[in-house]
């Protein structure tokens, strides 16, 4: 609240002298009276010059801000107008937090982290903003696909991870087949740009349940250059498993080099597996001719007879971590894979 620059007014009161022994007990008593109630009207006239300057203020204000009407309450011409205010500047970034857009550190490269999904919404929760923050920390420039299948069929990991491959934009060079229940807890694990060849980085040294030599599922990276060169991954494996052995055939068949870790002391305890296999049971089941086909090399599928329809795709941020949600439906031939449908 303004208030005026004078002075406050100060009241005086003015009483006649009278001798002390002309004064009679009854006038005293009036006279004490009387000073009492001028103490009572000094705070009251005092109220009512704060009261009055508070008004005045008020009627400035508002005739400051009718400035631009002309008379009669209409506007002033054009040229007559105030010019307006400047807009506001936008907010600064903090120092020392450039984005990954433009600071140098961040590297060229930019990883399109592949999540086959479906159904696990209480693993998604915890993953999305987990990886994000681990990938920001690391300034690995990255977009999180959550590859949705929303069809009827059983699930199929490798078709997912190949719809991951052609949903993922010209922005991303290379990509991360990554499971939605393994989180990395060592910050020394790369996951920079695989040049060189594919860099397995849930390796059999680290990962908590698997650990034969040939196994490269979990968390895999490769190039796009590279997985392309492998034809992608098979179609034909409908249901849980195998689909990452056959793609291990095919890395040597396009003789790529695999590379691995090294350096890591943590051991079965690099990883946190947020999987509950009591409360969300993997379809292992084998149906038909499942069972003899699915040791079988696909010389043939992949990325070439990829067949999937996309439902939506969504742009969408858990607590604070963006990614993008890709809702898919896959094609099946059931005269060549009829173990898409359960029996």
């Amino acid at each position: 609240m303004m208030y005026s620059s004078r002075r406050k007014p100060v009241l005086y009161f003015k009483e006649e002298r009278r001798s002390e022994t002309s004064k009679l007990p009854r006038q005293e008593e009036t006279e004490k009276f009387l000073s009492g109630k001028c103490t009572v009207y000094k705070l009251f006239g005092l109220c009512m010059v704060l009261v009055l300057v508070s008004l005045l203020w008020l009627q400035l204000s508002c005739s400051g801000e009718m400035s631009g009407a002309g008379p009669e309450g209409g506007r002033l011409p054009q040229h007559q107008q105030p010019p307006p205010p400047p807009p506001p500047h936008p907010p600064c970034p903090a120092d020392g937090q450039a984005t990954a857009a433009d600071d140098p550190t961040w590297g060229p490269h930019k990883l399109a982290l592949v999540v086959p999904f479906r159904e696990r919404f209480e693993e998604l929760l915890v993953f999305v903003p987990f990886m994000h923050a681990y990938l920001s920390k690391k300034k690995i420039r990255h977009r999180i696909f959550i590859i949705n299948q929303v069809d009827h069929y059983r699930f199929n990991r490798a078709s997912l991870i190949n719809v991951g491959y052609m949903e993922s934009g010209n922005d991303t060079d290379y990509l991360a087949m990554h499971d939605v229940d393994l989180l990395p807890l060592n910050e020394a694990l790369d996951y920079g740009f695989p040049e060189e060849g594919p860099f397995h980085v849930a390796s059999p040294e680290l990962h908590p349940l698997y650990h034969y030599k040939t196994y490269v599922g979990g968390i895999l990276l490769l190039t796009k250059k590279h997985y392309h060169m492998c034809n992608g991954m098979s179609n034909r494996f409908w249901g849980w498993g195998r689909e990452d052995d056959e793609f291990y055939r095919r890395l040597r068949k396009a003789e790529l080099q695999l590379f691995r870790p090294s350096g890591i002391t943590t051991g079965y305890k690099t990883f946190r597996h947020i999987h509950d296999p009591a409360w969300r049971k993997r379809d292992q089941k084998r149906v038909a001719a499942q069972k003899q086909e699915q040791f079988k090399v696909d010389p043939e599928g992949g990325l070439t007879n990829l067949g999937y329809q996309v439902e939506s795709r969504q742009d969408v941020s858990i607590s604070g971590a963006p990614c993008t949600i890709v809702n898919i439906k896959l094609d099946c031939d059931q005269t060549e894979t009829p173990w898409c449908l359960l029996a």
